[in-house]
C-alpha cells in the first residue's frame, strides 16, 4: 500500500487571463516542485480551486499531472464532494486517470453526524482500489470534522491510509497519532505547525505554502528526518511569517500573488477572487524578501 509521507504540495491550478486552465504552466510548476524535492503532487485540492472546476477540468488536471509526473513521485487528487454519490463518482474518475491516491474532504455545506461521516468515507473507500486520505478542515466545512474515534474506525479499512488534519489543534494531531495503527499516516495541514507535528509522530504535511516556499517546507521535513531538530525548527520559524502572510486576502489568491511576486506567475484565481491590492502586494513582497524568496 502507498507510503504517504513528506511534503506534498496542494498544487495551485494555473490559469490564463480568461480563467481557463493553463496546462503547460501546470507542467512547469510540477517540474519546479519536484526539483525542490517534494514527496508527492496533489492536484484538485482546495488550494487548487477544486470548488471552481467542472468535471472535465478536474479530469484534465488529473490526467496531465499523472502523465507529466511520470512516476517521479506519487500523484494525489482531491475527490471530495457534498454527497457520497458525487465523491464516489469523482473518485472513479481519478482511478481511471491512474492517480496514486485520493484525498476526500468532509462535506462542506451539510453537517452530518459522526455515524454519517463514517458511512460516507466507508462507501467511498469500498468503491475504489485507490488509497484514500481523509481530510479534516473545519474552517472550510462549517466546523465539521471527523472525530478521533471516527478516524480510528475508518483506519481499519485496508485502503484508508492517512488523514490530513487542518484543524490547527495540535492536541488532535497528537491524539490521532497515538490512536491510529502504525500503517496509518497523520499529515499536518496547518503550515505553521509542521515541525511540532513531526515531533509527535506526524508523517508529513500538505502545506499550501509549499507552492511558494517549497524549499523551506521540504527542509523542515528532511532536516527532521536527518535528526537535525534545531535545523527543522529554524526552517519552521522561517516559514511561519510566509504562511501567515498568505492570509492577507482570499485563498488561494494570495498564494498565486506570492508566486507572481517571486517570478513564477500562475495566472489569476477564478472570480470572485480578485487580485491582491497594491498595498497588500507590497507588504507581501516585503515578507517574501525577508524569507529569501524574492531577490
Amino acid at each position: 500500500m502507498l507510503n504517504v509521507h513528506g511534503i506534498i504540495p496542494p498544487v495551485v491550478t494555473p490559469m490564463k487571463a480568461d480563467e481557463s486552465l493553463d496546462i503547460p504552466r501546470l507542467k512547469q510548476l510540477i517540474d519546479r516542485l519536484i526539483g525542490f524535492g517534494v514527496h508527492g503532487i496533489f492536484v484538485v485540492g482546495t488550494t487548487g480551486e477544486c470548488y471552481a472546476l467542472d468535471d472535465a477540468e478536474k479530469q484534465e488536471l488529473m490526467a496531465a499531472a499523472v502523465e507529466h509526473v511520470n512516476g517521479r513521485v506519487p500523484v494525489y487528487a482531491g475527490t471530495g464532494a457534498e454527497t457520497t454519490r458525487e465523491a464516489v463518482r469523482l473518485t472513479r474518475i481519478a482511478e481511471k486517470e491512474k492517480v496514486d491516491g485520493v484525498s476526500v474532504i468532509t462535506p462542506y455545506y451539510i453537517l452530518p453526524n459522526q455515524a454519517e461521516i463514517a458511512d460516507h468515507y466507508r462507501r467511498i473507500a469500498e468503491s475504489t482500489s485507490l488509497p484514500v486520505i481523509l481530510y479534516n478542515n473545519p474552517a472550510t466545512c462549517g466546523g465539521l470534522k471527523a472525530d478521533i474515534d471516527t478516524v480510528v474506525k475508518l483506519a481499519e479499512l485496508p485502503n484508508v491510509v492517512a488523514i490530513k488534519d487542518s484543524s490547527g489543534d495540535l492536541q488532535t494531531v497528537i491524539e490521532m497519532v497515538r490512536a491510529v495503527p502504525e500503517r496509518f499516516a497523520v499529515l499536518q495541514g496547518r503550515d505553521t505547525l509542521i515541525f511540532p507535528a513531526l515531533l509527535f509522530g506526524a508523517r508529513g504535511a500538505i502545506p499550501a505554502s509549499s507552492n511558494v516556499a517549497t524549499e523551506i517546507c521540504v527542509s523542515i521535513y528532511e532536516r527532521f528526518r536527518a535528526g537535525d531538530q534545531d535545523g527543522s525548527k529554524a526552517a519552521q520559524l522561517k516559514l511561519s511569517p510566509v504562511r501567515l502572510a498568505l492570509m492577507m486576502g482570499t485563498a488561494p489568491g494570495v498564494v498565486k500573488a506570492a508566486m507572481q511576486a517571486m517570478g513564477y506567475p500562475v495566472g489569476p484565481s477564478r472570480s470572485p477572487i480578485a487580485p491582491l491590492p497594491a498595498d497588500k502586494m507590497a507588504k507581501l513582497r516585503d515578507i517574501l524578501e525577508k524569507a529569501g524568496l524574492v531577490v
